[in-house]
């Protein structure tokens, strides 16, 4: 006897039904959607260079559409320019996260200078998307006030410790806060930035732990030392 249509339907169509139930739901979150793009963009903007990453890579990567980016960023200076505010932007959060207020002048410095060599250890595509802006001079950067505003912060948490330093008799005078700020950015970017150049030149493995932990340890000493009356 043959099965009722009705039933061969209903069973032809369950699977379809079952799949359509389990399918994940593509959601509006635009926010999202954007934090997405700007991590991706970083990595392709830090390895590429803008000249040579391409929306449509990154448009591919994230799942998005080249029409999307160009909506939320204008085009892909843009994007690189968003790319530079949101890395500089989240350097400086985690950086008033660290309370150095709260402890005694050298203990804070000792903590930031940890901090800095830290972050830029483990946050490659932030120094070659640096590196690769010094290439553009600088050029991009200048356009953003937001950046410029960013650093601020940085710059006087540096000179309140210090001035307390200098109060307690424990540093000595006559330091500029911003070159307190190069001399630390410099001592943890190059170990970064110029780990395969140093590294085979000198025969060192500058990503053994070992060494990392003895070259940290040397920066922190060498910029309290500097500091120090």
């Amino acid at each position: 006897m043959n099965e009722p249509v009705r039933l061969k339907a209903l069973r032809k169509t369950a699977p379809a039904r079952a799949a359509k139930r389990s399918a994940p739901q593509r959601t509006n979150d635009p926010e999202r959607t954007q934090a997405n793009i700007l991590e991706v963009a970083e990595q392709e903007f830090g390895e590429k260079g803008l000249a040579g990453a391409r929306i449509d890579e990154i448009a591919e990567l994230t799942k998005t559409s080249k029409r999307m980016i160009y909506y939320y960023f204008g085009g892909k200076e843009g994007l690189y320019l968003a790319v530079l505010e949101e890395a500089y932007r989240r350097t400086r959060e985690v950086e008033a996260e660290l309370h150095l207020d709260d402890l005694e002048p050298e203990e804070a410095l000792r903590r930031l200078v940890a901090f800095t060599f830290d972050h830029h250890l483990h946050h490659e595509s932030y120094i070659r998307l640096v590196m690769a802006e010094n290439i553009n001079r600088g050029e991009y950067l200048a356009q953003s006030r937001r950046i410029q505003e960013l650093n601020v912060p940085a710059i006087s948490a540096i000179r309140r410790l210090y001035d307390r330093g200098v109060k307690a008799g424990i540093f000595r005078k006559g330091l500029d806060p911003v070159d307190i700020h190069a001399s630390i950015s410099a001592l943890s970017f190059f170990n970064v930035s110029n780990r395969h150049t140093f590294g085979r030149i000198f025969k060192v493995d500058m990503k053994s732990p070992a060494y990392v932990a003895q070259r940290r340890a040397n920066v922190v000493e060498l910029i309290a030392r500097f500091v120090r009356k």
